[in-house]
């Protein structure tokens, strides 16, 4: 595992994006990096190793980067949450307000057993928004535990925490 590696040299500002006054936090220079990349994961999976997770769950697309290679390592179901119409199955679906609109997320109802130790993973934790919709998701499904919502990025600033904040949340850089 690399662990003197600083991920933060692997993130690049782009201000005004989306939108002018906005910063964006650029995570694909870390992805184009196979050693920062590893390190990220590396880093994720020495966090829950040990703690018996069965699922980690992700929201597209983002959170697939860094959901589907966590699974991998902890031996665990990857479980994507996604667009409506995107999965093939039965789902529970939540909508939820943005700052313009709303949205919809869905997941299998049957992407869960009772009693699932869960990690969620995000690329970056902002106002929150997408995570909560996905703990209102999980809440769906009976006697799961969630362990942790993990990131790679947190912008604390915005206090996101605050949404998700009866469920302990890590971040791997903090801005």
């Amino acid at each position: 595992m690399t662990t003197t590696l600083d991920l933060r040299n692997y993130i690049r500002d782009i201000p005004d994006f989306p939108k002018p006054g906005i910063l964006f936090k650029d995570i694909t220079p870390l992805l184009a990096s196979p050693e920062a990349f590893s390190a990220a994961i590396d880093r994720l999976t020495a966090r829950y190793e040990n703690q018996q997770i069965d699922a980690v769950v992700a929201a597209e697309s983002r959170g697939f980067i860094f959901g589907a290679p966590l699974a991998l390592r902890l031996s665990a179901a990857f479980v994507p949450v996604r667009k409506p119409g995107k999965l093939p199955f039965d789902t529970h679906s939540h909508s939820y307000d943005l700052e313009y609109g709303s949205d919809t997320l869905e997941i299998h109802q049957d992407a869960l057993t009772p009693g699932a130790r869960v990690v969620v993973v995000d690329d970056l934790l902002a106002t929150g928004g997408t995570l909560h919709a996905c703990l209102k998701l999980l809440e769906k499904f009976n006697d799961i535990e969630i362990v942790e919502c993990a990131f790679c990025i947190h912008l604390t600033a915005l206090k996101g925490e605050q949404r998700l904040a009866h469920y302990p949340i890590f971040s791997l850089i903090q801005y």
